[in-house]
């Protein structure tokens, strides 16, 4: 347990307007840094009771990226509580063959008997990574997506990609791997067992409930649950700037290639949101919260992974961070950071618009964190 959480009645801010101060400046040279290169200010919001710190346009919608997996992990604990979904149950059970053949083959023997949805949920089913993985032949999914922004992409499309230009790495259980496949595996299991598309157990179970009022599928929903009609929905609904490498990307059609991995549309104060009635309990109860939170798995140095959340362990950056608390959430490629510590009713949401931005991302991440905590003892 860290200092600040075994210190956890100290709940709220000493002296607010100074804490909020000295987090503007830590913001104020990673915005000159970014403009100097074309960037917009970066989207931050900081809440814990009785302090909040905004800077950038707090209003404006952006991409969550792989930020929406801790929804789509949340979809599929709930069905589970509803016993209308057996986390432990091959997916074979669940999902027509269409969804799952070929995507476990290796060594010429195919493993999707032994994947269950909770292999799914924790990256340990050892299907490949459409997004992030390498390819048998061809050129990478990065690449594609920038060849052909125009490109609409459905879940089977994905599922195809890895099909037919990647192959299984690992057999179900021998390992964590990340995978976005996965991930379009695990919302199709919600889908069948749900009863409902993805975008409507979206709105009716997480942003309905929750007060995410500006939140929708990006490609399939609008705010408010509506089905999407725009032939340019992300110019409709203005979404802030996306930048994959120097290439900028919020208007193309490929951003549908994100789906149940992240396709998700939103803001700074909805991603509060959710995690206010997450760590509530207005979803799922403690049981699966904990399951979710269980970072059993090495992501990165210093990030674990448990099951559609990620865990930072800012000892793992560096010796000289110990004493932080340990804040649950998950990660955007488009540096987007969703995280939340529940005992100090801390939500902090982040959006640096480009995936060339992680790393200044997290060091920002990292010394708001640390003023707060200091903040926080007094």
């Amino acid at each position: 347990m860290s200092d600040v959480e075994a210190d956890s009645a100290i709940r709220t801010v000493v002296d607010p307007d100074r804490l909020a101060a000295a987090m503007a400046r830590a913001v104020a040279p990673v915005d000159r840094s970014r403009a100097a290169r074309g960037l917009p200010p970066g989207q931050i919001l900081v809440q814990t009771p009785g302090f909040e710190f905004v800077s950038g346009d707090r209003a404006r919608p952006f991409h969550a990226a792989s930020a929406g997996k801790s929804m789509t992990a949340t979809l599929a604990f709930a069905l589970a509580e509803e016993r209308r979904l057996d986390l432990d149950a091959p997916i074979t059970r669940v999902l027509p063959a269409a969804d799952w053949r070929g995507l476990f083959v290796r060594g010429g023997r195919d493993g999707a008997a032994e994947v269950t949805t909770r292999r799914l949920l924790t990256h340990t089913s050892g299907t490949a990574d459409y997004f992030g993985g390498r390819t048998t032949g061809g050129p990478s999914f990065a690449r594609l997506l920038q060849r052909e922004p125009d490109r609409l992409w459905t879940p089977a499309d994905l599922l195809a990609f890895s099909r037919d230009h990647q192959r299984a790495i690992a057999a179900p259980g021998a390992r964590f791997a990340y995978s976005d496949t996965g991930y379009v595996l695990l919302a199709r299991v919600v889908e069948e067992t749900g009863g409902a598309t993805l975008g409507a157990q979206l709105h009716e179970r997480i942003f309905a409930p929750a007060g995410m009022a500006d939140s929708c599928l990006l490609f399939h929903t609008v705010p408010g649950g509506r089905a999407s009609s725009a032939a340019d929905p992300a110019g409709e609904l203005g979404i802030g700037p996306l930048v994959l490498g120097r290439q900028e990307l919020s208007r193309a059609r490929a951003l549908s290639c994100d789906w149940g991995g992240g396709g998700i549309v939103t803001t700074l104060d909805d991603l509060s949101r959710f995690w206010t009635s997450w760590g509530a309990g207005a979803f799922v109860g403690d049981a699966s919260r904990s399951a979710m939170g269980a970072a059993q798995h090495r992501f990165r140095p210093g990030i674990r992974y448990g099951a559609g959340l990620m865990q930072v362990r800012y000892d793992g950056f560096s010796p000289f961070l110990r004493g932080l608390p340990r804040p649950v959430g998950h990660l955007g490629v488009t540096s987007v950071h969703s995280f939340t510590v529940p005992e100090l009713g801390l939500r902090l949401v982040m959006n640096l618009h480009s995936t060339r931005e992680m790393v200044r991302s997290f060091r920002l991440h990292v010394r708001l964190v640390q003023l707060l905590a200091r903040a926080l003892r007094g």
